[in-house]
């Protein structure tokens, strides 16, 4: 998660200040992230029309939050976040409700979407409205979030639960040296396949070729014009050897890796590997459609394989890791949720309770045995009860382990509009690859600049 930190394209840090006073530098920082939040707003920033103008950095930042304060906890306390499709967020608010007993917790859901979720959250940070003590924050957020002030530190109460949580999880919270939350669960992509149409992928083309075979033996992924599309073509790029932004954070996506996996992309909806629907698809709608039974292969997340349990395809359906790219390897893209503090909670001593228990060995245990999602906790993939649940739990923690980061980055959005937008206009017919990709490069540099 450190590649391009402290570069100067789009770091984790920001990039080193030029030499002069301590004032000077203040005020170019301020200027910088003054000029990100209007670019967002005018590119529309994940079409939420929300860029981030609270506390710019080098304004006062919260103080941090003090593991002991949960001995203490009692009162109210509210957690927000997107549509609950697995029932983690309020199943674990009952359960800490249930076993704290001083402290009664509820989950409100502010956003159908992920793109909704985090426009709803920026604009009851940026009001410093109470109304939510904890947000479930994607991992993409932190740097974002982070440099507004809008967070609560978390680096005392992320080291003294740091030995349970796994590596990469925990990077995902870090900005500047600091922790800002709290890993909940991970995520990594994986291929859901129909064992009476079509053979567990290798690669990426024997499983493109697999699914033009026949009539209902295409393959379902995330291909509306959001985040999902983003993720979908960098699971493949990263396959190829591809990257968007090298060590040093120069802007790499103007290269060969990036032309073949378009045209792959473009030439699996042309010859029926993909349906065109799925330009219409995100998550929960590409699983809909799978689940008609109408198709051989599904790219999607862990927690599908709960819900695909409980419909008629139970026990025709395998699960893979994600495929290679024939001559490379597989890489998927890490995702998954973690539990950020409000600055401005009422309640921050229950906000620590709620964390403690929420990332316990035994609550993990429970985050895939009842929801099927990626724990955080890396004994919980050998747990036997878990393994009863989730058979696939072993080949899952191989994916989230050599699972690679997004860009990291406070305008992270303006990257990712950038590849999903292009994306996008490959595979819909309206752009020709080499525009596309020139057009990416492009955007990322001038967002690169804006910072």
């Amino acid at each position: 998660m450190d590649l391009i930190r402290r570069s100067s394209a789009f770091p984790e840090d920001t990039a080193p200040l030029a030499a002069g006073t301590a004032a000077g530098a203040g005020n170019r920082r301020r200027a910088r992230t003054a000029a990100a939040a209007a670019a967002a707003v005018a590119v529309g920033l994940l079409l939420s029309g929300c860029g981030g103008g609270a506390a710019p950095q080098g304004a006062d930042q919260p103080a941090a939050a003090e593991p002991s304060s949960a001995e203490s906890a009692a009162g109210n306390l509210t957690v927000c976040g997107g549509k609950d499709a697995s029932g983690i967020y309020k199943g674990t608010t009952e359960a800490f409700t249930e076993a704290n007993g001083k402290v009664t917790a509820k989950y409100t859901e502010i956003g159908a979407t992920t793109d909704e979720a985090r426009t709803q959250a920026v604009q009851r940070l940026e009001g410093k409205s109470t109304e939510c003590d904890i947000f479930l924050t994607d991992v993409i957020w932190t740097s974002e979030f982070a440099s507004q002030g809008w967070l609560l530190d978390q680096t005392k109460l992320v080291e003294e639960n740091k030995d349970r949580l796994i590596p990469s999880t925990v990077e995902t919270t870090k900005y500047e040296d600091k922790y800002w939350a709290s890993p909940f669960f991970t995520n990594a992509g994986l291929i859901y396949y129909r064992k009476d149409k079509v053979a567990k992928p290798e690669t990426w083309q024997q499983l493109y070729t697999e699914a033009a075979k026949a009539p209902g033996s295409s393959v379902v992924y995330q291909g509306k014009q959001y985040e999902g599309l983003t993720v979908n073509f960098l699971e493949m790029l990263y396959s190829a050897g591809g990257e968007v932004l090298d060590g040093k954070g120069e802007v790499r996506i103007d290269s060969p890796e990036s032309r073949e996996v378009l045209d792959f992309m473009a030439k699996g909806l042309k010859d029926g590997s993909a349906d065109r629907a799925v330009l219409t698809y995100n998550e929960d709608a590409g699983r809909l459609a799978y689940e008609s039974g109408n198709f051989g292969y599904q790219r999607n997340w862990p927690h599908v394989y709960r819900l695909l349990n409980a419909t008629p395809l139970a026990g025709t359906f395998g699960v893979a890791p994600l495929p290679a790219w024939e001559g490379g390897k597989a890489s998927g893209v890490l995702g998954g949720w973690n539990l950020a503090i409000s600055a401005h909670s009422t309640n921050k001593a229950a906000a620590v309770a709620f964390i403690d228990f929420a990332t316990t060995p035994d609550w993990q245990k429970h985050v895939a045995m009842d929801f099927s999602q990626a724990p955080v906790n890396e004994d919980a993939y050998s747990d036997a009860d878990v393994l009863a649940k989730m058979p696939f739990a072993t080949e899952l923690l191989a994916s989230v382990k050599g699972a690679k980061p997004r860009p990291i980055s406070p305008v992270y959005p303006q990257i990712s509009q950038a590849i999903y937008k292009n994306v996008y206009a490959v595979l819909s017919g309206t752009a020709s690859t080499e525009d596309a990709v020139k057009a990416m490069a492009e955007e990322i540099t001038a967002a690169k600049a804006s910072f």
